[in-house]
């Protein structure tokens, strides 16, 4: 009975040893993909960014090559000069209500 008791615990010993190692194993592997998802978030914020420029200057430069004249952009002006239009419109009514 008592050697029954001894590979018992010899048996459940082996088997916490090898739960510690499979811990120790899984914290670093977390570690590590913790650190990859932290270089990739880094990494998806810098492209949307470059994103974001890039979409202003592609509309810049349509804007830019509707006011030289372009055809192909001329409604993206009268789009940009009505919108501007509204602004100045919106802009003199509040200062004709505030009794400037």
């Amino acid at each position: 009975m008592l050697q029954d008791l001894e590979n018992y615990f010899s048996e459940l010993e082996k088997k916490i040893l090898q739960l510690q190692k499979s811990y120790k194993n899984l914290t670093e592997e977390f570690s590590e993909l913790n650190g990859e998802h932290e270089e990739l978030k880094r990494k998806y914020d810098e492209e949307r960014r470059k994103n974001q420029v890039l979409a202003e200057e592609q509309k810049n430069i349509k804007l830019y090559s509707a006011i030289s004249g372009n055809p192909e952009h001329n409604r993206l002006m009268k789009n940009h000069i009505n919108r501007l239009v509204k602004e100045i419109d919106f802009c003199i009514a509040q200062l004709q209500n505030s009794g400037l």
